[in-house]
Formats: C-alpha cells, sequence, structure tokens
C-alpha cells in the first residue's frame, strides 16, 4: 500500500529489508537441513575427548595442510575426519599407531560404523596425509587396499527435456543462471561466482577461476548465453559490482543452495520425474557434446577433469552409437515369428 501510494513521488529503499529477508532464509535453511540429517548409527565403541597430545598433532595437520596451501574444503574434510580417530585414541598417541593398528581401525570403519566406500576413502585420504606428509612415514600405507567404488553412471536429460526445463522460467535471472551452467557444464559453485572480467567477449571464451582442485579452466562462451547475459545485466538496477549472479547481500555471490532451488522447482513445473539435480546439467552438457561428435579429450579439457577415466564415464550414457543398434526382438516381429 505505501509503495502504491508513493508511486511516482518517491523511491522506496529495501536494502534493510533484503537483508532481513536473508538473514531469516539462511536461518530456515540451517534449521531444514538440521530435520532432513538421518539418525546416526549407534557405535559400540565409547569415543572421548581428544588428548592434549593428540589435539597438538590435529593442529600440526592442519598447519601442514595450509602451508601446502589446500583448499578449504580438504582441509575441513581431512580435520573432521583425523577428528574421527582422535576421539577413539583416549590418551594414546595417534604418533604411536601401527600399520596394523591403522589397518585394524578401517576395518571397524567398514564393518561396524559401515561407512560408504567414498567415506572409507576419503578417512584413508586423511590419515594417509597425517602420516605420509605430517610424519613422514612414506610406506605406511603400502599394503592397505582401497575400497572399491560402484561404478554410478550419471543422470543425464534429453535435449528436448532441456528446452522444458528453461521454458518452464520465466525470471530471467533463474533462467540465466541454468543457461550458462549447461552451455559451458558449469558445477554451481563455479556459475554462482562468475564475475563480469571473466567474460571475454572478444574470444568468445569464459574464464572457470579457482574450480575444483583450484585448477582454473577456459570453457567456451556460447554467443546466445552472453546475449542472455547481457539482457539480464541491462535491466539491473543498480548493477552488480563484480559476481554476474549477486545474491541478496550486495557485493556476494548468489548461493549454492538458492541456484540448486532453481533447477528443482523448474524441474517440477515442467513434469521431469528422473533422479536428477543441479548437477544434471553437467552431466547433460558431456553426453550431448559426446553424442553430436565431439572428441572425449576435448570434453575432459572443458569439464576440468583430471583423470580421463572420469570422463569416460560418458560414454556408457551417449546414444549415439547405440540408436543404429537395433534389438534381436525386432526382428522377431518384422518376420513374422512373433504374436502380440
Amino acid at each position: 500500500m505505501v509503495q502504491a501510494t508513493l508511486t511516482g513521488i518517491a523511491l522506496i529503499d529495501q536494502t534493510t529489508l533484503r537483508l532481513y529477508l536473508e538473514n531469516r532464509k539462511q536461518i530456515l535453511d540451517v534449521k531444514q537441513a538440521a530435520a532432513e540429517v538421518p539418525a546416526l548409527k549407534p557405535v559400540n565403541l565409547k569415543t572421548y575427548d581428544i588428548s592434549a597430545g593428540n589435539m597438538q598433532q590435529l593442529v600440526r595437520m592442519v598447519e601442514t595442510l595450509e602451508l601446502a596451501k589446500n583448499p578449504a574444503s580438504t582441509i575441513k574434510t581431512y580435520k573432521n575426519e583425523f577428528k574421527q580417530l582422535l576421539q577413539l585414541l583416549n590418551n594414546t598417541a595417534v604418533e604411536s599407531l601401527s600399520s596394523e593398528d591403522i589397518r585394524r581401525y578401517m576395518l571397524h570403519c567398514a564393518n561396524e560404523l559401515q561407512l560408504s566406500p567414498g567415506m572409507l576413502n576419503s578417512r584413508l585420504n586423511a590419515l594417509k596425509y597425517y602420516f605420509e606428509k605430517v610424519l613422514y612415514r612414506e610406506k605406511f600405507f603400502v599394503n592397505l587396499p582401497r575400497a572399491q567404488k560402484p561404478l554410478r553412471l550419471p543422470n543425464v536429460l534429453a535435449e528436448s527435456e532441456m528446452a522444458g526445463l528453461f521454458n518452464a522460467i520465466k525470471n530471467k535471472k533463474h533462467k540465466a543462471i541454468l543457461f550458462t551452467a549447461y552451455s559451458a557444464g558449469l558445477r554451481v559453485s563455479e556459475v554462482t561466482k562468475i564475475e563480469y572480467k571473466h567474460l571475454d567477449a572478444a574470444r568468445m571464451q569464459l574464464l572457470v577461476k579457482d574450480a575444483k582442485g583450484q585448477k582454473d579452466r577456459y570453457v567456451m562462451l556460447s554467443p546466445l548465453v552472453l546475449d542472455v547475459l547481457r539482457n539480464y545485466v541491462s535491466q539491473l538496477t543498480p548493477r552488480p559490482a563484480s559476481y554476474i549472479f549477486e545474491g541478496f547481500i550486495k557485493g556476494k555471490p548468489y548461493s549454492h543452495r538458492s541456484a540448486q532451488e532453481i533447477f528443482t522447482k523448474a524441474k517440477k513445473l515442467c513434469g521431469i520425474r528422473k533422479d536428477v539435480t543441479f548437477h544434471s546439467l553437467r552431466h547433460s552438457f558431456a553426453t550431448h557434446l559426446l553424442e553430436k561428435g565431439t572428441d572425449v579429450k576435448y570434453i575432459q579439457e572443458l569439464l576440468g577433469h583430471f583423470d580421463i577415466r572420469t570422463t569416460l564415464r560418458y560414454l556408457h550414457v551417449a546414444r549415439k552409437d547405440m540408436v543404429n543398434i537395433k534389438s534381436p526382438v525386432d526382428d522377431l516381429f518384422k518376420n513374422g515369428g512373433l504374436e502380440w
């Protein structure tokens, strides 16, 4: 009512309201995330507080990680995984453990805690870093096998489903976020922190800065996406200072969770029932390129994969050659040998 009354007379500064709504949303997100955490499986082993000596080893490990300029996410993961062991040791010094002790501990993690292969390898990576990089015991884990990860094929969307997904979105900012992510195979963390200076219109390239593994890379900049971004930015008042997709808080990038919610909402609006997430835009990008004949080595570079085996997963999903293969049941119908 106030806004309608003041139309043509004055503008309302909504900065404080936006900050309030952002803080309120963050609180609600935390509460929702806490409610979704499944109950932990009870553990038979008693846990203890970390002793002073082991706490010093934890600090030393974190300092070593920081000196090596590891990403904050890696430091957080290794610290938490290492603490799981330290809480079980009571006053036993962690540096006094033998490789057989670690083997029995990993068996406990696998059989008693029933950790997934991914979590087992994550915990082993943290322990390996401590004993080999902090204590310099190079062959400490030579006889300890790694958990085998099952081959999980990525879920992808057909091009027709992609079109329906984009058409379901009316908000230009939301559409621009999904457009940009799919057009270059970007992770949600990469698309939300794109800055103006990362766009190179002269060479039609987009710089992905500080991606996974602290690795920069260039990806293609679609002419269509460039027009979409220019159209979107031209309507912003005031224009963000650095990030193209600015969040509610001025000068901060759009949150990962909000971007993921955009995808979830669009998926529901267009009736897609596949088990797909925001990251499926990246999977779909790679699969569609492969189906169009793009060499897998180029796709590896565009996605920023360290290992070509990660990219080769998309060979199991692409339909490029599969569509030319007929099932033998088709010939049974064709030759009249099968009735329905």
